[in-house]
């Protein structure tokens, strides 16, 4: 392990390995990027790789349309090659009046930033998705440019480009402190030695606010688990992720035929816990059977669990953090596999002194202080 690095990053999940990729791309030199476990064993490899850009805050349309452009050509950028990009679509489906307005009114400030999104009747969803319980449905929105992408390949993808344009990976390295003097980054303390260094960036996601109290910085980012699971492959009857705000769930057949699918858990508590319980799949199973009743009789093939990094207002933190020089976050907060292009490319631009592609002003973390939080409606 280098003795001495330009830049450190931490967290070897698709953030970290987005913004190693990108630094290295606008010419940086000597960076390393530090894994406790292996690539994609957080949450990256824990999610339900979906990718879509119906959002209701124009931050995050901006976000995912940026993050879909770059997605389209990681996999030949790199030399990696197919990462399994699917655009299949999200319908978005609501059975109550109130939730379809707001997603109407979501629908108009998409469209008005170019996303490819429209609203559709009961029976125009039921085009889409043939076996789709409609009876009682307000109203569905879909986008054909929205999917899934294999977030393993995605995130090997950024590790070749940036392996091959000179960044060294140390997996199985826990980061054990951080020593700042006279308010700046100075080292990075591993159980495999010390790397000195002037820039550390945060890329760890629900483990964020652990690698901040090394630097005395308090984060505003709570680790929130989500469980998901997979059934039995079945012949292929849906196609786009299916989203429906009354359950709060995504169910989405994969290309091997088995469909994944997840729910948020209401209250649940805000702690790192990977275990996962029969109580979901049975809620799950009533939320899918609900949605699409053909699906009655899958076999469930197994269950996991995974965590989202939370902040209060459910948007990135991206940018340096004023209490500490060179010490900086790439946090997706919920979104972090989905925006990873965008917010690996946007930290590049900002830490070269470029004008960034979108303003990163509105994600910084100094929001939080002056209450000009952005809250997401669009949240499941």
């Amino acid at each position: 392990m280098r003795k001495n690095a330009d830049v450190v990053i931490i967290g070897g999940g698709s953030i970290g390995c987005s913004v190693a990729y990108n630094l290295a791309l606008k010419g940086f030199k000597n960076i390393v990027l530090l894994e406790k476990r292996y690539i994609t064993s957080g949450s990256t490899g824990r999610c339900g790789a979906g990718i879509r850009q119906q959002w209701g805050t124009e931050i995050n349309i901006n976000l995912s349309r940026l993050a879909c452009n770059l997605f389209l050509e990681l996999g030949e950028k790199t030399g990696y090659g197919d990462i399994e990009f699917r655009q299949s679509g999200y319908l978005m489906i609501t059975y109550d009046k109130k939730q379809a307005e707001r997603l109407s009114k979501n629908l108009v400030l998409q469209q008005s930033l170019g996303v490819p999104a429209k609203r559709l009747t009961g029976s125009e969803a039921k085009d889409v998705v043939p076996y789709l319980n409609i009876d009682g449905m307000e109203a569905a929105f879909y986008c054909k440019e929205d999917g899934c992408i294999n977030p393993f390949k995605a995130t090997f993808a950024f590790e070749k480009g940036a392996r091959d344009l000179g960044v060294e990976f140390e997996k199985y390295t826990e980061v054990l402190d951080i020593e700042t003097e006279a308010g700046k980054i100075k080292a990075v303390k591993t159980d495999k030695g010390t790397i000195n260094t002037p820039l550390v960036i945060n890329a760890t996601g629900p483990y964020a606010k652990f690698i901040g109290k090394m630097v005395g910085v308090s984060h505003p980012v709570e680790p929130e688990r989500h469980q998901i699971l997979v059934t039995e492959p079945l012949e292929h009857m849906v196609g786009p992720l299916v989203m429906s705000f009354n359950h709060d769930s995504y169910i989405n057949q994969q290309h091997h035929g088995g469909f994944v699918m997840g729910y948020g858990i209401p209250n649940e508590p805000k702690r790192i816990n990977y275990n996962h319980d029969w109580s979901f799949m049975e809620e799950m199973a009533k939320k899918s059977v609900f949605q699409i009743p053909a699906l009655k009789d899958v076999r469930i093939v197994r269950q996991w669990a995974g965590h989202y990094g939370i902040s209060p207002d459910g948007q990135p933190i991206i940018g340096s953090i004023p209490e500490v020089e060179g010490y900086y976050t790439a946090l997706g907060c919920g979104k972090g596999f989905m925006l990873s292009p965008a917010i690996g490319l946007l930290l590049a631009e900002h830490l070269s002194g470029e004008k960034t592609t979108l303003d990163l002003e509105p994600m910084n973390v100094r929001r939080f202080e002056k209450g000009e939080l952005i809250f997401e409606t669009g949240v499941v």
